[in-house]
C-alpha cells in the first residue's frame, strides 16, 4: 500500500527523476502570470525573510540557490517544465543584470529527513549555495516515522544548514486529493511549521497551494489522464510561486526588479 502511495505522488508531480544537475540555464524565459498559477497573498506571504538572498541581490552577486528534494523535483526528459528550471527562469526575468541566478537540483530518492539531513555538511562544502530550498516530508509521511523524530531530523538539518552560511526555506508535502486518505499529512505539516517558526526561516507550504488550486478548479489533481502534461502545468506554476515567494522573502524591492 504504502509503495502505492509513493507511486501515486511520484507521477502526479512528474515521475521518475533525472540524474542530480543544474536547472538548465537556457531554460525559457517567463511569460505573463497564467490565469491557473494565482494565488491568494497569504499563501505566498512570509514573515521571515532571506538576508544573504537579499545581500547577494544589492551586491550584484551571483545568486546560487540549491533545491534539495525528492523525485517529485523533476519531469522526466522535461528538465526545463521542472519547477526548479521555472524558478530559475523567472528571477532571471526579473533579477536585473549583471545578477546571475543558478539553480542546482540534489535528489534524494525515498530518503527520509534524517537520511537526507546526514547528507548536508558534505553537501554544504560542495555546492556552497546562497540559499537552500528542502523539500521533505512524503517520505516520511509514507513511511509512517514518528512525528517527533521527523521535527527533530528537519531541525538539525536546518541547523546544519545555516551554520554552513546559506539561507533556507523549507518546502512541505505535495497534496494529491488520491493520495490524502492513505497516509496522515497532517502531522509532518504541523512540524514542520514549527520547525520553521523556531529557526525564523520561511515555509513554502507547498500542500496548501496545492490543494487551493484543486479546491478552485485550477486544476485536477485527482484525474491521472491528463499525465505529463498536467505535470509541466504544475511545475510551472509552482516554479513561478517559489520564485516570487524568495523575492518577497528577500525583500527585494521594486527599485532591485527589472519589472
Amino acid at each position: 500500500m504504502k509503495a502505492r502511495v509513493l507511486l501515486s505522488l511520484i507521477l502526479l508531480c512528474g515521475g521518475l527523476a533525472a540524474p542530480s544537475a543544474r536547472a538548465d540555464d537556457a531554460a525559457p524565459a517567463a511569460p505573463a502570470v497564467p490565469a491557473a498559477c494565482e494565488l491568494p497573498s497569504y499563501l505566498l506571504t512570509s514573515e521571515s525573510q532571506l538576508p544573504k538572498v537579499a545581500d547577494a541581490v544589492k551586491a550584484g552577486k551571483p545568486l546560487e540557490i540549491l533545491v534539495v528534494g525528492s523525485r517529485s523535483t523533476t519531469i522526466p526528459a522535461s528538465e526545463n517544465s521542472s519547477y526548479p528550471a521555472r524558478m530559475e527562469a523567472v528571477l532571471k526575468d526579473k533579477l536585473p543584470p549583471p545578477e546571475v541566478v543558478h539553480v542546482s537540483v540534489e535528489i534524494q530518492s525515498k530518503k527520509t529527513a534524517e537520511e537526507t539531513a546526514s547528507t548536508f555538511v558534505k553537501l554544504m562544502e560542495a555546492k556552497r549555495p546562497t540559499l537552500v530550498i528542502w523539500q521533505t516530508g512524503t517520505v516520511d509521511a509514507i513511511r509512517s516515522i514518528d512525528p517527533d523524530e521527523f521535527r527533530g531530523a528537519v531541525t538539525e538539518g536546518v541547523a546544519a544548514l545555516q551554520s554552513a552560511g546559506a539561507d533556507v526555506v523549507l518546502m512541505n508535502l505535495q497534496y494529491s486529493p488520491r493520495t490524502e486518505t492513505m497516509i496522515s499529512a497532517q502531522p509532518f505539516l504541523d512540524n514542520m511549521r514549527v520547525v520553521a517558526q523556531e529557526h525564523d526561516i520561511p515555509l513554502f507550504d507547498r500542500f496548501a497551494i496545492m490543494r487551493q488550486w484543486n479546491d478552485q478548479g485550477q486544476f485536477d489533481l485527482f484525474s491521472p489522464s491528463r499525465g505529463p502534461e498536467l505535470a509541466k502545468q504544475v511545475h510551472d506554476c509552482l516554479g513561478r510561486a517559489l520564485a516570487q515567494f524568495v523575492i518577497d522573502a528577500a525583500h527585494v524591492g521594486p527599485a532591485q526588479q527589472q519589472n
